[in-house]
């Protein structure tokens, strides 16, 4: 499968850097609160393109999901640390790139994966509400997510 690069008119492909592992996005993460990009180019936001063919919808999110499941143990045990505000980021990036697709209106494609991003973002063992500490580093990183993500 081709993948688009960045500017392309293309508007159902992500660019090659989504298809990228989790460990990748974790790296390009370290960055947040200022703008992450992966591959030293691509936003978060547009890994997230408006009728993404579902086989790669499915790999970008599974990897995206994998990033925010390992941030998430690193929050829950430092709630005010990078980790917290770098969760806040890609949510906040996936969430500003589904919006821009359209691809949450009535349902979207995007839809579901950031829920179960957003899931895995603020799990907490027994559901137990998150510290106050948690809340004010993700949405430090989810603000910066949606200006520049």
């Amino acid at each position: 499968m081709l993948l688009a690069g960045c500017g392309s008119d293309d508007e159902t492909e992500a660019p090659a850097a989504c298809i990228a592992p989790a460990r990748d996005y974790l790296a390009a993460l370290e960055a947040a609160p200022e703008p992450v990009l992966l591959g030293g180019s691509t936003p978060i936001s547009d890994c997230l393109v408006a009728d993404q063919d579902p086989a790669e919808l499915g790999q970008v999110g599974e990897e995206m999901i994998s990033a925010a499941t390992q941030l998430n143990a690193e929050a829950r045990r430092d709630p005010a640390g990078e980790a917290t505000t770098q969760l806040g980021y890609l949510v906040g990036a996936a969430q500003q790139g589904a919006a821009e697709s359209g691809g949450t209106e009535g349902g979207g494609i995007h839809t579901d994966l950031l829920r179960r991003l957003d899931s895995a973002a603020r799990f907490s063992k027994g559901g137990k509400p998150l510290p106050a500490s948690f809340e004010r580093a993700f949405g430090e990183g989810y603000a910066a997510g949606q200006d520049g993500g």
